[in-house]
């Protein structure tokens, strides 16, 4: 059940992506593009976002747990540190050469285009760098 559950959301969360035109490398793009030709539907998108996640997001912070009986697992650090920004600084960098971020490349991986196909290559050997670099450091 847990697994079709990840599945079926997955399913929704892509299929969003395709609906809005986020796995649109210009459109992206365009919306990053505020001295030319700006594209604000990317901030009415995250809009939406935002405002479909509230109740369900307030619903989580008051249960222990789950609908399917796990433990719930929100993030418990708040404060922002040299590794969060650092980390929002290389997505950002990424995000704004490629106009592709990790939802949008899995959505549009099995379309054939190139661009998907080197940034997630990219992205899982930056997992594998950062899980090394983990290790190493001993966490």
């Amino acid at each position: 059940m847990l697994k079709l559950t990840a599945f079926m959301a997955g399913l929704l969360f892509g299929f969003g992506l395709l609906l809005s035109g986020m796995t649109n490398p210009s459109k992206v793009l365009a919306f990053l593009d505020l001295a030319g030709a700006w594209d604000p539907s990317l901030a009415l998108v995250m809009l939406g976002a935002i405002g479909t996640a509230i109740l369900p997001l307030t619903w989580a912070r008051q249960r222990r747990y789950s609908l399917l009986g796990r433990p719930m697992q929100l993030p418990a650090k708040r404060e922002l540190d040299r590794r969060l920004i650092g980390g929002a600084l290389v997505f950002g960098i990424g995000w704004g050469i490629a106009g592709i971020c990790p939802g949008p490349a899995v959505a549009i991986l099995l379309t054939g285009h190139w661009q998907a196909i080197v940034f997630t290559l990219a992205m899982l050997a930056g997992m594998m760098l950062f899980t090394a670099l983990e290790k190493r450091r001993g966490l």
